[in-house]
């Protein structure tokens, strides 16, 4: 009896050698006219009007850690709710225990953003 698991292997092997031959090919033997627009920098169709190492607000960086905090916080509740119904008659007090203590911590974390000003867009 063959592993259920080989052929895929096959051909994960097969696309990956495949792949890597042709983009091999391509390299040595296309052409290669390089020009100084094609190897000017590109950003979303634009020249840049900035230099590269241009330095960010922190307050950019507060945003994404932000939008990461509370994002899980969906990520987290949603698998929780699908399986309730099925954890509830064992222990529902500590089911809507734990719940309670992570949504209470977000609450806390949330709270203190907005204490420190964290989400004003001045």
């Amino acid at each position: 009896m063959v592993n259920p698991y080989v052929p895929v292997a096959i051909s994960l092997i097969i696309a990956v050698v495949f792949s890597l031959a042709f983009v091999g090919m391509s390299r040595y033997f296309g052409p290669r006219r390089p020009t100084a627009t094609k190897t000017a920098l590109y950003e979303c169709g634009m020249p840049s009007v900035s230099p590269v190492n241009q330095r960010f607000s922190v307050k950019f960086y507060l945003v994404a850690v932000l939008f990461i905090l509370f994002d899980l916080e969906a990520v987290f509740l949603y698998p929780w709710a699908v399986i309730f119904k099925e954890m509830l008659p064992e222990r529902a007090w500590f089911v809507l225990l734990e719940m309670t203590f992570f949504l209470g911590t977000l609450f806390i974390g949330w709270i203190y953003c907005l204490k420190r000003g964290a989400f004003r867009w001045d």
